[in-house]
Formats: structure tokens, sequence, C-alpha cells
């Protein structure tokens, strides 16, 4: 029996265009402003001293901005970028120059679950701080009261297997209690490492023939 749902959010919950055509551009163009106006402030001082941790380099500010340019150039899931990305998103949210998309069908069925008692968690390579403005400034409102918890890359690599064991500790369930949505096969291949049960969100791509996991357009057609 299922008792707890983690959902990935790029490509399951949410598009991946509003994060790659929208979020990813949008702290691009800010993160130079933003480290520069609050290289100061102490939870940002943290984050400058984990790139420069994470680079293995002791960069100064402009060094660092540029190190973080390149990461998010290349698509890195670095934690410190993923943690300033947050912070610079939280002032787009807040200011209204987008919302965080959620697909209409993941939004009426994380309804339903929550409604029917089952715990739901997101776990992406996004800080949790980005997972909660994302879902707290939907065009349906804040979500965020639909989930029990958030997991980021701080738990660990998300296409390691390890990973997912340290979540199902977290939850107290065994792994075939829960089931891990995803669009990334080699994601959903550590979470069934790990026990868990699986879906395969394909959305708008064709259906991979011969895969493992049992591939869906919506979760709509999520059953268990």
């Amino acid at each position: 029996m299922i008792k707890a749902i983690v959902t990935d959010i790029e490509g399951t919950t949410s598009s991946i265009s509003f994060v790659h055509e929208v979020l990813f551009p949008y702290a691009r163009a800010h993160i130079a402003e933003y480290v520069r106006a609050h290289a100061n402030d102490p939870q940002v001082t943290v984050h400058l001293n984990d790139v420069r941790r994470e680079a293995e380099q002791d960069l100064d500010l402009d060094g660092v901005i540029v190190q973080l340019i390149q990461w998010i150039d290349q698509d890195k899931k670095v934690t410190p970028l993923k943690a300033l990305q947050g912070l610079i998103w939280e002032k787009g949210y807040r200011e209204r120059d987008f919302h965080g998309h959620i697909y209409p069908d993941a939004y009426a069925q994380l309804s339903h679950w929550h409604a029917a008692g089952i715990k739901l968690y997101v776990y992406s390579s996004g800080s949790v701080y980005a997972q909660k403005l994302l879902f707290g400034h939907t065009e349906y409102g804040d979500l965020n009261n639909l989930f029990s918890g958030y997991f980021d890359t701080a738990i660990g690599a998300k296409q390691a297997a390890e990973s997912y064991r340290r979540i199902l500790a977290q939850l107290n369930l065994a792994g075939k209690q829960v089931l891990f949505l995803s669009d990334v096969e080699q994601e959903l291949a550590a979470a069934a490492e790990a026990g868990m049960q699986t879906y395969w969100l394909v959305r708008d791509a064709t259906p991979k023939q011969g895969a493992s996991f049992h591939q869906v357009n919506s979760f709509n057609e999520i059953r268990f």
C-alpha cells in the first residue's frame, strides 16, 4: 500500500520550459547584481564560501560571480548555486514577474492524494527554498500545504540509490510504501534500486520501448 509519494518537479509537476526559459535566465540576469548587493549578508556569505569550496579555489567576489554564471550555463546541480538561485527567484515571485508553473493534472492529483491522506514530498535538484517558492506562487495559489516535506541535493545526488535510502529512512517507511515520480530514467532506476515504486512521466515525449518503468503522459494515468 502506498503511504507516501515523492515527486520531482522539472518535467514532472512543472514544465521544463518554465525552468529553462524563465527561471534560469532570470537568475543569470540578476545573479551578479544580487551577489554584490548581498555579499555581506550572513546567509549569502555562507553560500559564497561554499562556491569557493566547491570550486576548490580562493576566489574573489568577481571570481565567484564568474563561477556561478558558468555553472548556470552548464546547468550544474551545485548546492550553493541552487541556494542563491532560490534567493533571486524569491524577488521575481514576490514582484509577480512570473508564477510557478504547475501542470493542471499534477495540481488535481496532488490535491486528491493529499485529501486521501497520502503524504506528499518533493525531491528536486533545486533547493528546498526554491521548491517552496515555486509551489507557493502558482496560478492555483499557495500549494505548500499539500506537502509534508522537501528534499534537495543536500540529501544526495538524484541518480544515486543511497539518496533514496536516506529519504526512506527519514520517512520511516519501507520502499514498497513509497511511490517516486520523475521524468528522468536514471533517477527512477536509483529509486527502484532503493526499493521504491516508480512512475515515469514522459509528458509530450514518445514512450520508450522496452522500458523497465511504467510510463504515463500525465498524473491522471497513475494507478496504485
